[in-house]
C-alpha cells in the first residue's frame, strides 16, 4: 500500500510539473485518488452495483437485484442511496412473503433516515405498505 501511495504521489507531482492545463492535473489527481480509495468522480465504490440493482429491480429481475443491492451496500453508498437500497431490498423480501427480512430492511433504512416515507404508490401496496407503517410506528 505504501508503494502504491508513493507511486500515486509521484504521478501527481509529475503531473503538476507538466505544462498541461490545470484541468488535466485535477483530473489526474481525482483519478489517482479514485484508484486509491475505490471511488470514481467522488461517487462511492458501490454506485455501479446500486445502479445495476435498481435496473434489475425495474426489469423484474428480483434475485439478481437483491444481490446487486446487497453488494452495493457492502461496497459503500451515500446515505440517500443506502436508504433506497434497503427500501428496495425490503420490497423484494416482502414480495417473497419473507416478512422478517422485509421488516429488517425497513428498520435499516429508517435507522439511516428516520423521516423516510414511501411514495404514495409504494405506501398503497397491499404487502409492504402495511409492514412499513407498522415498522415506522414501532420505532
Amino acid at each position: 500500500m505504501t508503494t502504491r501511495l508513493a507511486a500515486i504521489a509521484a504521478a501527481m507531482l509529475l503531473a503538476a510539473c507538466e505544462t498541461a492545463p490545470m484541468k488535466s492535473f485535477t483530473s489526474n489527481a481525482k483519478s489517482a485518488w479514485g484508484q486509491l480509495t475505490g471511488s470514481v468522480s467522488g461517487k462511492s465504490s458501490g454506485q455501479a452495483a446500486f445502479s445495476t440493482g435498481l435496473k434489475q429491480y425495474d426489469d423484474g429481475e428480483y434475485q439478481p437485484a437483491a444481490k446487486s443491492l446487497q453488494s452495493a451496500l457492502e461496497q459503500g453508498l451515500s446515505n440517500k442511496d443506502q436508504v433506497s437500497a434497503h427500501k428496495h431490498l425490503a420490497f423484494i423480501y416482502c414480495s417473497q412473503n419473507r416478512t422478517a427480512p422485509c421488516r429488517d430492511e425497513f428498520r435499516k433504512a429508517l435507522a439511516i433516515d428516520p423521516s423516510m416515507e414511501l411514495a404514495a404508490a409504494e405506501a398503497g401496496h397491499p404487502i409492504w405498505g402495511p409492514i412499513f407503517l407498522n415498522v415506522k410506528a414501532g420505532r
